[in-house]
């Protein structure tokens, strides 16, 4: 291996690290400020670089936020497993996401921030939202028909009013516990949510 080649490797490497660093403050910042407030010389700040400096590694905010929206959704994913499970391993994973989000409190008051911005049609990321409620409905739907063709959803329950019930219990409960982390345990009560429509435990 050259010099040269070695020397290109480290500065990926570095530009990695640096481009992390960003994606981090900018998440500390869009979920403090919102999108519209939160500055790209707010992140600079953080970092120790310039706002030239932030440019360098990502052209806009608008791109910025794009960035820090996929990578929360590749952590999330993380915790899912690839492939992702199905059925009722499916909804234990939820759980699962539910527990970690605890440890995570930025990200969850990035999405509560961001998500509720976004429900005007010209932010930039009302488009992501959309498409992600959807994708998360619809995941969850087949989840919980996976789980009825086995038997293991009660009889009557609407997997898609099912579905839709548990992504709004989630968000739901992502804000109550911004406002009270000592007393809303959110793995917990999606868990009793489910398995009043389950008929295995969790």
């Amino acid at each position: 291996m050259t010099s040269t080649t070695r020397k290109a490797r480290g500065e990926y490497a570095k530009s990695g690290a640096r481009r992390q660093e960003i994606l981090q403050a900018a998440v500390e910042v869009f979920s403090g400020s919102g999108f519209h407030k939160g500055s790209l010389r707010d992140v600079a700040d953080r970092v120790g670089l310039s706002q030239a400096g932030v440019l360098h590694h990502y052209p806009n905010k608008t791109r910025l936020l794009e960035a820090v929206l996929t990578w929360r959704d590749a952590e999330t994913r993380k915790r899912m497993g690839d492939p992702p499970p199905k059925g009722v391993e499916m909804l234990r994973a939820t759980l699962d996401v539910a527990k970690y989000n605890e440890t995570t409190p930025e990200l969850v008051e990035l999405y509560a921030t961001l998500s509720a911005e976004a429900t005007s049609p010209d932010h930039p990321a009302h488009d992501y939202f959309i498409r992600r409620y959807a994708q998360v409905i619809e995941a969850t739907r087949r989840a919980f028909e996976h789980a009825a063709v086995n038997g293991q959803v009660k009889p009557g329950i609407d997997c898609v009013s099912a579905a839709r019930s548990l992504v709004a219990l989630m968000d739901g409960l992502e804000l109550q516990w911004l406002f009270d982390r000592d007393s809303v345990d959110m793995a917990a009560e999606m868990r009793r949510y489910l398995q009043s429509v389950l008929t295995v435990d969790l």
